[in-house]
């Protein structure tokens, strides 16, 4: 009976939603979030959740407080990470530190305490350029970033754990997420900023690539159902909307929804490696259908309605003049 859960990054943007849809289901619910001298709990600050949850404030590289946490925890969400990409051109090392070894903390110490699933947080990322559509799980591994790279890695450290010592892990592969309290570093918020704070030139990176845009709520509910699953230990498993839209497209909808005309602008500085640039990503999302029961319930456009109205509350918050890495 799974009663106590850890999430890692509950904090965060996926984080936080999951946290407080875990308390909402009636889990008690232990939040992991990067110590920091104000106490501040990121996202989960002003959270109508935030009496009903045990904060633990730490550092995922460390294994002492990881250890600490995990103790007395039925079950663990591990979405702690670096995830920007463009940050992790300019710091490698940071990125191993914390996805590889963050992930080696939590696996060792699920194993050791007896934890009876572990449900690890990969990203499309680690596909790269689509080599077929729509991408299954079976899809080669090809990271075309240090970012991609060290989610590889921490995914075959879960895989391995499962396979040499019989840990319950299942991987979620989340393709592109969105939604209320992202990031500007994401394409989504970064076109809704440029906007609403009155741009009608809106610089973007690559305007051609192609990705799979998943609205968060569905990606909660994904990760919830994949840890209450049986079916799913040792499987890797896909979440997306089989579905894509090009950044370019995806600019001008966005406007349209708003009710302004734009331009784009290409901007250089926004735009990676041209061989670190990932072209095309379609999710096949077949498995955790068949395995999780699970679908998405937003469309693009109904998850993108809820977001602008979130974001027209919230744009003071960030940023939209400069480039977020």
């Amino acid at each position: 009976m799974i009663k106590k859960v850890l999430v890692t990054g509950a904090g965060g943007f996926i984080g936080s939603h999951l946290t407080e849809k875990l308390v909402d289901c009636g889990y008690q619910v232990k939040a992991f979030v990067h110590y920091n001298s104000r106490n501040s709990l990121g996202w989960l600050e002003d959270s109508k959740c935030k009496g009903n949850i045990e904060v633990i404030l730490g550092d995922i590289r460390a294994a002492d407080i990881v250890r600490h946490a995990m103790r007395n925890v039925d079950m663990v969400f591990h979405l702690a990470a670096l995830i920007g990409i463009p940050y992790s051109y300019h710091s490698p090392e940071a990125y191993v530190d914390t996805n590889i070894k963050g992930t080696l903390n939590i696996l060792q110490s699920a194993l050791d305490f007896g934890v009876k699933k572990v449900v690890l947080t990969s990203t499309s990322e680690i596909y790269g350029t689509a080599q077929f559509v729509p991408i299954t799980e079976l899809h080669p591994i090809n990271p075309q970033s240090p970012y991609a790279a060290s989610k590889s890695a921490a995914d075959l450290l879960g895989i391995s754990f499962y396979r040499s010592f019989d840990l319950p892990v299942v991987i979620v592969r989340p393709f592109n997420t969105f939604g209320p309290r992202q990031s500007a570093r994401a394409v989504i918020p970064t076109i809704i900023t440029q906007i609403l704070a009155g741009c009608r030139k809106i610089k973007l990176g690559f305007l051609d690539p192609t990705r799979d845009l998943t609205y968060v709520k569905d990606i909660v509910n994904g990760f919830i159902k994949a840890g209450k699953s049986e079916n799913s230990v040792g499987e890797v498993i896909n979440l997306g909307n089989k579905n894509e839209i090009s950044i370019r497209d995806l600019a001008y909808l966005i406007a349209r929804m708003i009710g302004v005309g734009i331009t784009i602008q290409e901007d250089a500085k926004r735009k990676r490696p041209i061989k670190s640039e990932v072209d095309r990503l379609m999710a096949d999302n077949s498995k955790a259908k068949k395995l999780l029961k699970w679908a998405p319930e937003y469309s693009l456009e109904k998850g993108l309605k809820r977001t602008v109205a979130w974001f027209k509350e919230n744009n003071a918050k960030y940023k939209s003049d400069i480039y977020n890495v």
